[in-house]
């Protein structure tokens, strides 16, 4: 774990966790930070405090101590999001010290206390103000369902901090560099990718919350960007509230100029319609991704699916349907409500189809909303008329791109 400061009188604990699955779904090929914040006045605050993800507490303490923070001199602890990421340390906690006090929002102190049998609570609503001491006032500004509905932002107004919890957050572990103005262009752009994966993975399904979320956060005045995941926004906080409203649109159709080849193939068939498509985007000179299904992770699938402005969906007829593993990653799809991409599939069949019926009922089961080019299917191996059909409906998934582009 490391510590830094951030101003006089704030400081970031940060821990870097690798190998596991976030959520207890999500593979992270990079890993992921998480943050506490500790706020000293004459009284002491910490905001989102974490422990090690086995819920080892020693690191903790230790970056406590680094900072001349005295457990026994704490009392508040400010739960901005009640995921055991956020809170986990809680139960420990209360046997170093019984007299502090929990301040969360209506919804998480129910949850605080049946996770944790917790009751020395303080709820707190929109506007509501902690005034530690020393110039230092908290306030209190709830945005549910980012992602859970007890969410809440902590706003310290004499350095403008806004501790944000999820909402701003990164996957990707942290080097030496956690401020947004010691970045190197590299890191920039991994944590601008890893946020990407983040938004899709963790945040896309309630992204109308998302949007209400940074309509908060701009209402307030902020120099500082604290999330718990990720680095710390001191620079320039609208970079990243930017990229936020980027990734929404993208939750809602809007993408980068690449195309998605999201594909199964059973004997071959239909992989030899892919290597024709493959030839038009290159020769059309459009950046793609290939994925086949399953051997791809979900969580790659959702992120990069996510950020392409154009999907080309390549998978036969499997029992009279669509390919079950490309069918699961659409469903995923349209849980995690992405909606408004447009789209082109083609596929092969042997005795009889289906592939089709099945798509249409899962885009329409999840209002997903997506413009499909009309669909190319053959029966076995594609063959000139069939190739002739698959280019048609490359050249317009890419006319049909370029009102979605947003970089």
């Amino acid at each position: 774990m490391k510590t830094l400061k951030i101003a006089d009188g704030i400081h970031m604990l940060t821990l870097n966790v690798e190998e596991i699955l976030f959520e207890g779904m999500w593979e992270l090929a990079n890993g992921v930070t998480i943050n506490s914040y500790i706020v000293q006045g004459d009284k002491t605050a910490i905001i989102d405090g974490v422990i090690g993800w086995d819920g080892v507490p020693e690191t903790f303490y230790k970056g406590l101590e680094e900072i001349g923070v005295d457990p026994q001199k704490i009392d508040y602890l400010i739960v901005n999001h009640m995921e055991p990421d956020h809170s986990g340390w809680i139960s420990n906690f209360r046997k170093v010290k019984d007299d502090f006090t929990i301040i969360c929002t209506e919804k998480a102190a129910k949850m605080v206390t049946s996770f944790y049998n917790e009751d020395k609570i303080k709820i707190v609503k929109e506007g509501d103000t902690l005034d530690l001491g020393k110039g230092k006032v908290l306030s209190f500004h709830p945005v549910p369902n980012v992602h859970w509905p007890d969410t809440m932002y902590t706003y310290e107004r004499s350095t403008k901090t806004l501790f944000s919890c999820d909402m701003f957050g990164s996957f990707g572990m942290m080097g030496d560099h956690c401020f947004d103005d010691e970045l190197t262009p590299e890191e920039v752009d991994f944590f601008e990718s890893e946020g990407m994966r983040y938004y899709s993975n963790v945040m896309i399904t309630f992204t109308p919350s998302v949007k209400k979320a940074i309509e908060k956060a701009k209402n307030l005045e902020v120099n500082t960007i604290a999330p718990s995941h990720g680095p710390v926004y001191r620079k320039n906080p609208q970079k990243i509230i930017d990229d936020y409203i980027r990734f929404a649109r993208y939750a809602e159709g809007t993408g980068k100029n690449e195309v998605t080849i999201l594909w199964g193939s059973m004997y071959g068939m239909t992989a030899k319609a892919i290597e024709h498509a493959e030839s038009i985007l290159k020769r059309e000179g459009v950046k793609y991704n290939k994925l086949q299904m399953p051997l791809e992770s979900e969580s790659e699938m959702v992120a990069t699916v996510f950020r392409s402005a154009g999907i080309i969906i390549a998978a036969p007829t499997y029992e009279y349907k669509l390919f079950p593993p490309v069918a699961a990653a659409l469903n995923e799809l349209g849980r995690k409500r992405i909606t408004g991409k447009v789209a082109f599939r083609f596929g092969s069949y042997g005795w009889s189809g289906g592939a089709e019926k099945e798509l249409k009922e899962i885009v329409e089961r999840n209002k997903m909303n997506w413009d499909f080019i009309e669909s190319v299917e053959f029966e076995g191996a594609p063959k000139e008329e069939h190739l002739a059909k698959v280019e048609a409906g490359v050249l317009e998934l890419i006319k049909r791109m370029r009102d979605k582009v947003v970089e």
